[in-house]
């Protein structure tokens, strides 16, 4: 089915969201977005704008940064931060632009989620080809950002293609293949609605897939989402970094977790500084309309192309750091329970750790929510009753720990008022220690 005809209305409304949201004014130079022609394969007939910065150096850096459906490379230009960054820091930003119905970027057809298979990927790489080229860019220092259909792409571009880029920074996406099709059409409404749940290992194999016999670096990768996203719905926000972690060969236990605004909660795996393996932002209350004034500078600072610092941390906000956690006695298990409050609702990521001797066969964690807290929708778990002592099962593809290993659920729920976390956890009828 068109994807045009699904999401037009919804896309569009997004699109004056993201342009209204953000910092428009033109860039302070006298550097101009050009069109580029002729720049080499090109399956689905792109077209490509590119931006050069006054003074960008020897061997600049490369940004390709993907629109959303029913928008193009120029609107994306004059629509976000990107090129102001980019007359900031010098580095060259290209803007594809997606030409079939819908304006929507190919993350579908088996062409596309294959390395060299063909499709718009050929064509965006194609164009980060022509750079390094005519502009002498550095191919150590390229990175792809999107919005949307372009986070989407974000996605797809880093599974399939792990030799060309160094990191990206995807807004509103979704998994590698979690949008994959078979029958010629660029919707799937499953994965849209966040109903395609993978263990990280799956969601790992997938990407491996698209490039097989790769065996260098992966890119890392920064994930973004609102949780009232109802156009790519905000399950898909868990499921993007169960695949990157598990490419990267990392815990789904955060390194390190912080506030830098008000309501962004951001977790950092594999690493905590400015540039883990994978770090991702949970945006509270907010639909289908990033990125919003700061977040492209998020992206830069994580990409490693700004002078350093890390501005995303507000000088009146002390980032909360997740303690240290002294391994528990044989037989133990640990709760890592993390929530991100609303107005009138909120978010839980919840990971079970085992870290006794003994595999986990099955699990059911019991905890009670404090008084005017209900659940309203649930993933990777099924939790019931709504309210007061619940319990957490696991789905069928994620009931077995290994000792060391981890399982993670989450809930969607309302409150009160009171947004306080449960006091106590108990898997299977013994008690966790929380952290």
């Amino acid at each position: 089915m068109n994807l045009r005809a699904r999401t037009a209305g919804a896309v569009t409304a997004a699109a004056a969201l993201v342009i209204a949201g953000l910092i428009t004014a033109a860039p302070a130079s006298s550097a101009q977005l050009t069109e580029v022609t002729g720049f080499g394969a090109n399956p689905s007939n792109l077209r490509m704008h590119l931006y050069v910065p006054d003074g960008v150096p020897a061997r600049p850096a490369i940004l390709v940064a993907v629109h959303y459906c029913t928008g193009s490379g120029p609107a994306f230009h004059s629509g976000t931060e990107f090129a102001s960054l980019a007359d900031r820091h010098k580095f060259v930003v290209i803007y594809p632009s997606a030409t079939r119905s819908g304006s929507c970027f190919d993350v579908s057809s088996p062409q596309a989620l294959r390395h060299d298979g063909g499709s718009d990927p050929v064509g965006i790489v194609s164009m980060v080809r022509y750079v390094q080229e005519r502009h002498g860019a550095d191919p150590g220092r390229t990175y792809v950002t999107g919005a949307s259909s372009g986070g989407m792409m974000t996605n797809v571009l880093l599974g399939g293609y792990p030799d060309v880029f160094e990191a990206g920074a995807a807004f509103m996406g979704v998994p590698f293949g979690c949008f994959a099709t078979t029958d010629g059409s660029s919707w799937n409404s499953a994965c849209a609605n966040g109903q395609i749940s993978r263990t990280p290992q799956q969601w790992g194999d997938l990407v491996r897939a698209a490039h097989p016999g790769y065996n260098g670096p992966r890119p890392r990768m920064q994930i973004w989402h609102g949780t009232e996203d109802s156009t790519l719905r905000y399950p898909n926000f868990q499921e993007q970094i169960k695949q990157w972690t598990d490419v990267h060969g990392l815990s789904q236990t955060p390194s390190r977790t912080d506030r830098p605004q008000p309501d962004w909660t951001r977790t950092r795996y594999g690493g905590t500084g400015t540039t883990p393996p994978v770090e991702a932002i949970s945006i509270q209350g907010v639909g289908h309309s990033l990125p919003q004034s700061g977040m492209a500078a998020a992206a830069i600072d994580f990409f490693g192309l700004s002078d350093g610092g890390d501005p995303t941390t507000s000088p009146t906000t002390s980032p909360t750091t997740s303690p240290t956690v002294t391994p528990d006695p044989p037989g133990a298990c640990r709760v890592t329970y993390t929530m991100n409050s609303w107005n009138t609702g909120f978010t839980a990521a919840v990971t079970i750790t085992n870290t006794g001797p003994s595999q986990v066969g099955s699990w059911t964690l019991a905890f009670t929510l404090p008084s005017g807290q209900t659940v309203t929708s649930a993933w990777n778990a099924t939790v019931s009753p709504a309210g007061g002592q619940v319990t957490a099962t696991n789905a069928p593809y994620n009931g077995t720990i290994a000792p060391g290993a981890s399982a993670s659920f989450g809930f969607q729920a309302t409150h009160g008022g009171d947004t306080a976390e449960p006091d106590s956890f108990t898997l299977n009828g013994a008690t966790c220690t929380a952290s």
